[in-house]
Order: structure tokens, then sequence, then C-alpha cells
């Protein structure tokens, strides 16, 4: 007597390789659904914190640490520019690019000051920090490049001004 085969013992299962083709391209198809606007909100918000620490650590109130002068002086040192006027202008900038950065106002600008004062960093100040000056590097430029995403000012303006 033959046994009768059913339709479950005709299907022939695919090679693994087969397999795993298909897993890739679903779960490759799940992140491509990752959207901009969570990126862009973490690329403004992890390395703003970064900065926003650090300048936190050069002021006492609303005045500079006498130990920031020093850093800037010694540590720090910067070719051209006088010591004291780069603790300004770093700390000032430690502090309102990254506000600028979180709330998504003149992001792209402030995405690209932060980066042009990582180049400087990683090439005067900290060249052997190359890894993670880059990942700072590659979150402003996502910024610079896609934008800020819907979660920020600069989109809201660009609604309100659309409409009119």
């Amino acid at each position: 007597m033959n046994a009768v085969e059913t339709p479950a013992a005709q299907t022939v299962r695919p090679p693994l390789v087969q397999r795993l083709a298909v897993w890739i391209e679903t779960g490759n198809g799940i992140m491509a659904r990752t959207p901009h606007e969570l990126i862009a909100l973490a690329a403004r918000i992890f390395p703003a914190a970064v900065f926003w620490l650090s300048g936190r650590t050069k002021v006492d109130g609303f005045a500079l640490k006498d130990s920031t002068f020093f850093l800037f002086e010694h540590e720090y040192a910067l070719p051209i520019i006088d010591p004291a006027l780069a603790a300004y202008l770093a700390t000032m900038a430690e502090h309102v690019f990254p506000v600028l950065l979180v709330i998504g106002l003149a992001t792209r600008y402030a995405a690209l000051s932060l980066l042009i004062m990582t180049a400087v960093i990683q090439i005067f100040v900290y060249p052997g920090a190359w890894v993670t000056h880059g990942l700072w590097a590659v979150a402003f430029l996502y910024v610079m490049a896609r934008g800020p995403g819907m979660l920020s000012l600069d989109a809201l303006i660009a609604r309100r001004y659309r409409k009119t």
C-alpha cells in the first residue's frame, strides 16, 4: 500500500541562506522605518548635553572659574587666540549652542558651530580623542544635512510661515 503524501510533506523548506536573507530583509525594513524625527532629536540632545555639561564646569554663577583660565592657558592653549578670550568664547559657545540644538532653533547653524568647535578640540587640544570627536561630528553632520526634524522650533516656524 502506498502512503498518501500530505500537503505538509510536499512543502519544501527554503534553504538556510534563503531564510537568512528573508530575516535580514525583514529586519532592514523595520529599521528603515525609524523616524527621522527620533534620530534628529537624539543627534541634537546627546552631543548638546556633552557640551552643556562641559560649559557648566567652567563657571561659578555668572563668572568663569579661575581653573577655567588655567586650563585655557595650559591644557587648552590654542595658537593665535588669547587664552582668556578663548575661555570666554568657548564657555559662551558651550552654553548657547547646546540650548539652540535642544530646542531646535537655528539648529543647522548651532550644529555647524559645535562641529567647528569639535574640530578645534580635535586638532589643537586632544588629537588622540578622535573616536569621541568623530561620534560628535557624525551627529552634527546628520543634523546639518537632514535638519532638526519636526520636533523643533525651526519646524514650527517654517510651518507658520508657509501658511501665510
